[in-house]
């Protein structure tokens, strides 16, 4: 009389009527790449077979039959493998199990000789208590796993009800938590209990887990980068029934970061993220008038800091004095950073310093389709406070200031011409075209930022103001062209005037010392077209790379002074 036993669907074991089982489920949570998909052999005194075949990193078994009462050895195999010899040495694990058991086998740490810090060797960790359905109806069991090789010692809180889990360190299985069936908040803290390292929802009720027994594990690596660039650190639930591992949703909030100091000292930063659990780069060679696009960033409690280095730095070490910033984000909040400001000690009037500034009701997409929302921020070290209108729908923002956000203007996506104006709203300093229509921004958010000096020649010769746009999707700033009169020989009240005009090959400039001016050659219809042109002296330009047609010479000299004259060349 032969009794058989099914283990895990896959090898078919005989033994005697009377033999001994036990209930057992295989987690695999090793995140070392080379054992990133097993094969797993089972061996007893009756032969060996194929246990698990194409093992996964985060799947679990469901929980099957096994033999108990006797030695069994579990071996682990490359995918693929074909018979019991290819095995690899050192990763055969034999087990007694006890009748009637019900175990829980979490295979972990590293297999690879090299890669990995610390290089935590492969191991097969059991608990014997393990559970196929919460011991209360209505309830949900949760046996909670510290499976990750470089993580510390720590403690789990649930946010309202308190202490969860006391020091939980690798390879321990802290017990079953007898919970009842709703959603947590779960907080990984350090081991005094103090210090957030992590924010989790465990949505017990969301999924439906009423009833149900799980195992739920902390996996990956804390440091991806010492650890070959590993899979990250998060907690996974395994369900009795097997299959992926379920990740629970860390808590985030979104977060994008603009570039806006026109110091020449910050013209290119790396941007590094610290939190009780290390240091990591987050924006390598990040550079002026450009973005992030939106990412997630820790919340939930978490503190962190973003500190500042220079471009090509090697570590967080390497962070400017000064220019490390900290934050705790809200959940699920969304926010934009914009970095302004000064960095260098001389060079720069005013040398405002350095800083980040917080947006903290960001948008990624517009609120109602059809519109495009931008939000209007004054990062201008050296501009006054102004307002800005629209030419035809009036006033959109009144009295910005450095730093200023000024909230986001649901606007019709149509093109637009915004007017600069000083405070009082009496005069128009400069004017811009807002394009949004052309430019197939419908349903986007964006950011406009003012941006550089209205004063270069005081500001280490610094990129001039404008007006810059920042996308959700993040890269460079896209420039706003600047609007300049047309149809005028002539300011009224301008002082400059030019010779020959005609000209043919070098215009000649009266009423201006050209090395104390910004200089721009627009053609009729406002298009900036010197780009190959250059000054030939202190009075002289050379026009001879433009095409025959009229011109308009637009000459700057300080934030409010503009002299244009047109001009025609044969």
């Amino acid at each position: 009389m032969k009794k058989l036993f099914l283990f895990a669907g896959l090898g078919i074991i005989t033994s005697s009527a009377m033999a001994q089982t036990a209930r057992v489920q295989a987690i695999h949570n090793s995140a070392d790449a080379a054992a990133d998909t097993v094969d797993v052999w089972l061996t007893t005194p009756m032969g060996s077979s194929k246990l698990l075949d194409d093992f996964a990193f985060r799947t679990a078994s469901p929980f099957v039959t096994a033999p108990a009462g006797v030695q069994i050895s579990l071996g682990i195999a490359p995918k693929n493998s074909t018979v019991i010899g290819d095995v690899i040495p050192g990763l055969s694990f034999n087990y007694t199990l006890a009748s009637n058991g019900t175990y829980i086998l979490v295979a972990e740490g590293i297999v690879s000789p090299t890669g990995y810090s610390p290089a935590t060797p492969f191991s097969i960790e059991a608990y014997g208590m393990g559970r196929e359905s919460a011991t209360m109806m209505g309830n949900t069991d949760v046996l909670v796993h510290h499976g990750v090789t470089d993580a510390p010692t720590v403690d789990i809180f649930e946010a309202t009800a308190g202490s969860l889990v006391n020091n939980a360190s690798y390879t321990d299985f802290a017990g079953y938590l007898n919970l009842t069936n709703a959603d947590y908040d779960l907080e990984v803290r350090d081991m005094t209990g103090t210090t957030i390292l992590k924010a989790y929802d465990a949505p017990l009720a969301t999924l439906n887990l009423a009833g149900e027994a799980l195992t739920v594990l902390a996996s990956g690596f804390l440091n991806p980068a010492n650890n070959s660039n590993g899979p990250a650190f998060g907690l996974y639930a395994a369900l009795a029934a097997g299959g992926p591992l379920v990740a629970l949703p860390e808590k985030t909030a979104r977060v994008q970061a603009i570039h806006n100091s026109a110091d020449a000292a910050t013209s290119t930063v790396d941007v590094y993220m610290t939190t009780a659990l290390g240091s990591s780069l987050l924006v390598d060679d990040f550079a002026f008038r450009t973005a992030t696009p939106f990412i997630d960033a820790p919340a939930g409690g978490v503190d962190f800091s973003l500190a500042f280095a220079p471009g090509n730095s090697t570590s967080a070490n390497d962070t400017i004095a000064g220019l490390t910033f900290n934050y705790t984000l809200a959940t699920n909040e969304t926010y934009v950073i914009v970095a302004d400001g000064i960095v260098s000690a001389t060079g720069y009037s005013p040398a405002t310093p350095f800083s980040l500034e917080v947006y903290a009701m960001g948008q990624e997409s517009a609120m109602a389709t059809g519109n495009t929302d931008v939000l209007v921020h004054h990062g201008s070290t050296d501009a006054p406070t102004v307002d800005v209108d629209e030419a035809m729908a009036g006033n959109l923002v009144d009295d910005a200031s450095y730093t200023d956000f000024a909230g986001y203007l649901p606007l019709a996506t149509a093109d637009y011409t915004l007017l600069l104006k000083n405070a009082a709203g009496t005069t128009t300093l400069k004017t811009y075209s807002a394009p949004l229509a052309t430019l197939n921004l419908t349903d986007e958010a964006l950011v406009v930022v003012a941006s550089g000096f209205l004063n270069p020649a005081v500001n280490s010769n610094g990129p001039a103001f404008g007006l810059h746009v920042a996308l959700a999707a993040g890269g460079p700033l896209v420039a706003l062209p600047e609007v300049f009169p047309t149809g005028l020989d002539e300011l009224s009240n301008s002082s400059v005037s030019v010779y020959p005009n005609p000209a043919q090959n070098f215009l000649n400039v009266k009423g201006l010392e050209l090395n104390n001016a910004e200089v721009q050659i627009l053609d009729i219809s406002g298009r900036i077209v010197n780009a190959s042109l250059f000054k030939v002296n202190n009075t002289t330009i050379d026009i001879s790379s433009l095409a025959k047609g009229t011109y308009h010479l637009v000459l700057s000299n300080n934030s409010e002074k503009v002299d244009i004259v047109k001009f025609l060349k044969f």
